[in-house]
């Protein structure tokens, strides 16, 4: 492995962080510098939508407050494989995400989703920006 693959492998990892910390604080500009304008996203294995990129930012400031603030994605393994030349990447990420809601009672329950991020990533003029992203929800709990 070169320098060049290593600085490609962070640079893709600050990607997934710059999601998992755009989508848990609400800040769904940062998304901007995770995706390219084209991208498409499938989160219908957890119970949202597939759509191009721009209509899920939407969604996900419309849906995503009813988490209240208290979601924290956590990422575990991170694997990446460069196409040839290194222009593309498919890259999967395990996440945890546990989020509290309410429980309708004036309370409050914690609902976790486990799983896997499979994203497509592209070089693009502003870094790598994924392309695609496909949730697979291995578990739930608390739903």
């Amino acid at each position: 492995m070169d320098l060049a693959e290593l600085i490609d492998r962070t640079e893709i990892t600050d990607a997934l962080h710059r999601y998992t910390v755009a989508v848990d604080t609400g800040e769904w500009d940062r998304l901007d510098t995770v995706f390219t304008p084209d991208a498409r996203i499938d989160y219908s294995e957890s119970g949202g939508i597939a759509a191009a990129y721009p209509e899920v930012k939407a969604w996900l400031a419309e849906a995503l407050p009813a988490f209240s603030t208290k979601r924290m994605h956590t990422l575990g393994q991170v694997v990446i494989a460069f196409g040839s030349p290194r222009e593309e990447a498919k890259v999967t990420a395990y996440f945890h995400n546990p989020m509290v809601i309410s429980d309708g009672h004036g309370g409050t329950r914690l609902v976790e989703v486990g799983g896997l991020y499979h994203h497509s990533f592209v070089r693009t003029a502003d870094g790598w920006r994924s392309r695609r992203l496909h949730e697979q929800a291995v578990w739930t709990r608390g739903f």
